[in-house]
């Protein structure tokens, strides 16, 4: 039986000034980079913009120090955190690598297997 996939929700925060140009720059993402985040094997991305340049991400891994490793080898990868870095706050290096992540504290599906298997 496949493991359950890493769950994993993170933040960064763009400078005001530079979020329109942020976000035309997510809409489309250069399709080169979108393969090597499939490829490396996240999946099930967004992007939330919860307002004044604050935004939420989240994907889904089954290993996501391989998938980190392969984005940081990756000299797709590489170009656009290099592009996109003047646009976050507070962001010491690529923020693939290091952005500000949470735990997570309810997953619906989880907790229902779980009380579907005690019955």
């Amino acid at each position: 039986m496949p493991t359950e996939p890493q769950r994993v929700a993170f933040r960064l925060r763009v400078k005001p000034e530079l979020l329109d140009e942020y976000l035309h720059r997510h809409n489309p993402v250069w399709p080169e980079m979108l393969e090597e985040i499939a490829a490396s094997g996240r999946h099930n991305y967004s992007i939330f913009h919860l307002g004044g340049g604050e935004l939420i991400g989240f994907y889904e891994t089954h290993d996501d120090e391989a998938a980190k490793a392969y984005l940081a080898a990756s000299e797709i990868a590489g170009r656009w955190e290099a592009d996109m870095a003047r646009f976050f706050i507070g962001q010491e290096g690529r923020p693939d690598q290091n952005a500000e992540t949470f735990d997570e504290v309810f997953h619906l599906e989880r907790q229902l297997r779980a009380a579907r298997a005690t019955d």
